[in-house]
């Protein structure tokens, strides 16, 4: 994949990204839940996705997107986060990447730019899948237990 190289960036600071996202998360207004839910799970769950980041973007397949996002989605329904702030943490550890991109990897060439793009593509679609996946097995979690 072209992006590789801003895959590899961003998994060589996973832990910085990770530790600044759950900061993120626990010190938001629109995430005051995330403040329940230890920092230690939050950060683990991060870096995950950051240390193996290409993976997620070149090889794991849609099936593999739903079975993460779905657990994630099932497990903030249990806990009891609300389902607006899911989203939000969502979009806040997306733009948290975004920032680091900006920061860190500037495109030089054509070539480099192409391959960014293609990257910021390949990462937003990630990023969607995992906010349906997580938003659908939250509200059927949520549903269930009305109709049982």
């Amino acid at each position: 994949m072209l992006g590789s190289q801003y895959s590899k960036l961003i998994e060589r600071h996973s832990e910085e990204l990770a530790d600044g996202l759950v900061r993120k998360l626990q010190t938001s207004e629109r995430t005051e839940a995330y403040r329940e839910i230890h920092a230690e799970e939050l950060k683990e769950a991060e870096l995950d996705i950051y240390q193996h980041l290409g993976e997620w973007l070149e090889s794991k397949t849609e099936v593999e997107v739903h079975q993460r996002y779905t657990e994630l989605g099932r497990r903030r329904a249990q806990q009891g986060t609300p389902l607006a702030q899911v989203v939000w943490a969502m979009v806040i550890s997306k733009e948290h990447l975004w920032t680091f991109l900006e920061r860190e990897a500037l495109a030089d060439t054509a070539v480099q730019l192409v391959s960014e793009l293609a990257f910021i593509l390949a990462l937003e679609q990630f990023f969607d899948r995992a906010m349906y996946f997580t938003i659908a097995a939250y509200s059927e979690s949520v549903a269930q237990p009305q109709a049982a």
